[in-house]
């Protein structure tokens, strides 16, 4: 699955950049803290924005396109801002097939943003997963850590409402 890059604004405080900046500081002269020194910028920022792979390019003294390639390879950063209630749809098998590609086209609708973005106001933001243990109901959804089961895409306005309060 090829990750999106955000399209919202970067909107970073002075208190992390200078966070980030101690991180780099303390690792820059050991180029294989790379990914080190990411996982905490990915901490401090909650993703790994354009502006922030530039930042520890720059203060680690590596190529952007190496911090880019790292990335966008690895699962675990994400190149996209979580909402404060991210909802990920299980994509796989026994759910896929169980419908969970509607549920994942009624989400779209009804937030107005694709897989891997996050609603203009911060609140919403929507992924896919592949298996989180929960064949059995399938399909599944995780709205940060409650799990919802055996749904359809009629169950989704129901779910977001207990969010949108």
């Amino acid at each position: 699955m090829k990750k999106k890059i955000s399209s919202l604004p970067f909107n970073g405080t002075p208190e992390q950049e200078e966070k980030l900046k101690a991180v780099i500081e303390a690792n820059k002269s050991d180029k294989s803290r790379l990914m080190a020194v990411m996982q905490e910028a990915q901490e401090i920022y909650g993703y790994l924005p354009k502006e922030v792979q530039l930042m520890i390019a720059e203060g680690m003294d590596v190529p952007l396109e190496k911090v880019f390639g790292v990335a966008s390879f690895y699962a675990q950063f994400s190149l996209t801002p979580k909402g404060e209630y991210n909802i990920s749809v299980c994509l796989g098998t026994a759910c896929y097939v169980k419908g969970a590609q509607s549920l994942v086209d009624k989400l779209e609708e009804e937030l107005g943003i694709g897989l891997e973005e996050c609603t203009a106001d911060g609140k919403f933001s929507l992924t896919a997963c592949r298996c989180i243990g929960a064949c059995g109901l399938g399909p599944v959804l995780t709205v940060n850590d409650e799990v919802y089961g055996k749904l359809t895409a009629d169950d989704i306005p129901g779910i977001l409402a207990k969010y949108q309060g």
